[in-house]
């Protein structure tokens, strides 16, 4: 795996942990009350989304390898420049049910 590949794959899973770590023990309710989580979350997410994005021109073999790889991207997208209409249940459905995933996956691909 090329240095540069392993290197977005570094960034994708740290903004994943500290998006992790920012959720821990939280609900909905308090991304949605509290300004402050919800900024971190989402530029997590703008960086995973952006890391992504520079793998796939990389590599682009990769993307049959993460779920919803680009979803992810365009997740990204609407969080950068669709910022108004995002949807703080959409975000911490993401949380809930996709980042798993995808810490897993993206540990899988570190592993080789």
């Amino acid at each position: 795996m090329r240095l540069d590949t392993k290197k977005h794959l570094e960034d994708m899973r740290r903004a994943m942990e500290l998006v992790a770590r920012f959720t821990a023990g939280r609900k909905v309710d308090d991304y949605r009350d509290d300004p402050m989580l919800a900024s971190a979350v989402e530029r997590q997410f703008e960086i995973i989304g952006e890391a992504l994005n520079r793998l796939l021109k990389l590599d682009p073999s990769l993307e049959s390898r993460i779920s919803d790889a680009r979803r992810i991207v365009d997740f990204r997208n609407i969080l950068i420049h669709a910022y108004d209409v995002v949807d703080e249940q959409v975000v911490w459905d993401i949380v809930e049910r996709n980042l798993p995933v995808l810490m897993q996956e993206v540990a899988s691909l570190l592993a080789e």
